[in-house]
């Protein structure tokens, strides 16, 4: 199955599921905390699927970073003048 094809099956689980908590609602009433709390967990589960569903819109060069190329050649050593070694401290120090 493609993405957007499982996509439409959560989208579809999630409809049955909405209907289902409405259901339950009506039998249970709504003011109960637990309902209430099942009723917002079904809501963020909606927006997750559309942030997904956005997500896999956005063109692949949106989604990829670009690339960052790193020579092999070594770096300057005046880069490295009055730096500290991890864990040694300044070169003209001793370690505690």
């Amino acid at each position: 199955m493609s993405v957007h094809d499982e996509l439409m099956s959560v989208q579809r689980c999630l409809d049955d599921m909405s209907r289902s908590v409405s259901r339950l609602e009506q039998q249970l009433g709504s003011g109960g905390l637990d309902i209430r709390r099942v009723r917002t967990d079904c809501e963020h589960l909606r927006e997750s699927v559309a942030l997904l569903r956005e997500a896999t819109h956005a063109s692949p060069s949106a989604r990829r970073p670009e690339l960052v190329t790193i020579s092999d050649a070594p770096y300057d050593y005046s880069l490295w003048t009055d730096s500290d070694d991890e864990g040694l401290g300044a070169r003209d120090r001793h370690a505690p």
